[in-house]
């Protein structure tokens, strides 16, 4: 299954933007792009398209998403009814991954993947392991039986904390490692940061 190896760190460098938990104090530390270069880049104002790529490479990094997955989400977005971006935004928060990082079964979307890929969750009663499976109100997800007992769930506390806060369109019962699709995202759901309408942008070039 292909996947995005690069350092997440560095991509967040790049995108100014930190798209991983452990990036967080990597961009205090060194707010410049990577490369030798870096520090010896002198601002210059972006142009429009730069700033249409810059936020498309932004959202695809920060899901997890090639770029044919990226393009082709975009595709699908743009023929369904309502406005493209916010479209977009609903389709990623609804991936499998996203679903498992939001329950807080995984402190970052690359560890959900990876929970997802190696079959930890069954969905509605049945082992899943494609992360970009899109969920439906009324779906449930759970971790499997046998999943419960290796050291990563046993220590999940540790691992991944329960977030302070879990969106409303989810249903998280931690203690029976499931969480019940109980409605659909809005755009409030994803990251208030994110300009879709530059991807948009981008997309209708």
């Amino acid at each position: 299954m292909a996947r995005d190896t690069h350092s997440i760190v560095k991509m967040s460098r790049r995108e100014g933007y930190a798209l991983h938990p452990k990036a967080h104090k990597a961009l205090v530390k060194r707010t410049t792009p990577p490369g030798q270069q870096g520090n010896g880049r002198r601002p210059a104002k972006a142009s429009q398209y730069s700033l249409q790529l810059r936020e498309k490479q932004k959202v695809k990094r920060l899901y997890g998403l090639l770029e044919k997955q990226f393009s082709n989400l975009m595709k699908e977005a743009s023929r369904v009814p309502g406005q493209s971006g916010q479209v977009l935004l609903q389709f990623l928060e609804r991936r499998l991954d996203n679903v498992i990082y939001r329950a807080g079964f995984a402190p970052s979307r690359r560890a959900a993947r990876q929970l997802a890929t190696h079959g930890h969750f069954t969905l509605n009663g049945v082992r899943v392991d494609v992360p970009s499976i899109r969920v439906k109100e009324g779906d449930k997800i759970v971790i499997r039986d046998a999943s419960k007992n290796t050291e990563y769930f046993k220590k999940l506390d540790d691992v991944s904390p329960a977030p302070s806060a879990t969106p409303a369109w989810l249903k998280v019962d931690r203690k029976k490692f499931a969480v019940t699709v109980v409605g659909m995202p809005t755009r409030d759901d994803a990251e208030p940061e994110i300009s879709e309408q530059l991807i948009v942008e981008y997309y209708s070039r």
